[in-house]
């Protein structure tokens, strides 16, 4: 069995065609829907002449609407739509805001706009302001400001964080204040107090440095022993050959 078939509509038929035009279809769409509903029937020559007059009003009447939905959409420019719901202390609605809804008070301010005509990109379920796509027509579109308002006062400035000149407040306030020095125990000395008595210890030499130093001070030590008995020694001898040339 074909999964399409072609018919010819006897009535319009909205996203499909209007009366007259042959189309091609699901065959479960058009035997569950459209030839029960006598929309369709199988197309022929005589029956194409016979639905001609009533094209041509159909024709008609979508040139006239066409025109309306044009003016609607200047008229939809600008307009804004207050919704007012109840919600919780944070904001939150108790029920989402829907098409039918914003098409109802469009309907009130005297725009006749469909629920299918109005796109909702996201869930409305909070008080807020929204931008609420209107689709017209294929080529009609235009955007209307929603206002979602809450019932009652919501006090939603606690949820808030501080202001700038609040936290600049705090923040000056905690520069200026400083802090408490530890105290001090006369007589008890901790582990930063010896390492503070450390720093007025000399450095130990190393080993080597030691050595050498030792072994330099004791060649002076020498010296300077030997340098008196020279002197000494000298001093004996003159003594002696002054005695002799005397």
């Amino acid at each position: 069995m074909a999964k399409n078939i072609e018919l010819l509509l006897t009535e319009n038929v909205e996203a499909l065609g209007i009366v007259g035009d042959v189309v091609k279809v699901r065959t479960g769409y058009a035997r569950n829907f459209l030839l029960p509903r006598d929309m369709a029937t199988k197309p022929s020559e005589e029956k194409i002449k016979e639905l001609s007059a009533k094209r041509a009003e159909a024709q008609r009447m979508l040139a006239e609407q066409r025109k309306q939905r044009e003016e609607l959409s200047q008229k939809l420019e600008g307009v804004e739509v207050h919704l007012i719901r109840s919600c919780n202390d944070q904001g939150i609605l108790y029920g989402a805001i829907t098409q039918q809804d914003i098409a109802t008070e469009l309907g009130k301010m005297g725009h006749g706009v469909k629920p299918r005509d109005i796109r909702l990109s996201q869930v409305i379920k909070r008080i807020d302001t929204y931008d609420i796509h209107v689709k017209l027509d294929s080529d009609l579109d235009t955007i209307i400001k929603l206002w979602v308002v809450a019932d009652r006062k919501l006090d939603l400035e606690r949820h808030h964080e501080p202001e700038p000149a609040a936290a600049a407040a705090e923040g000056a306030e905690a520069k200026d204040a400083k802090p408490a020095k530890p105290e001090v125990v006369k007589g008890e000395w901790g582990p930063k107090a010896d390492a503070g008595d450390g720093e007025h210890k000399k450095p130990k030499k190393a080993k080597g440095d030691e050595t050498h130093a030792d072994k330099g001070d004791g060649e002076k030590k020498v010296k300077a022993d030997k340098a008196p008995k020279a002197e000494k020694a000298e001093k004996g001898d003159g003594e002696k050959k002054a005695k002799k040339a005397k």
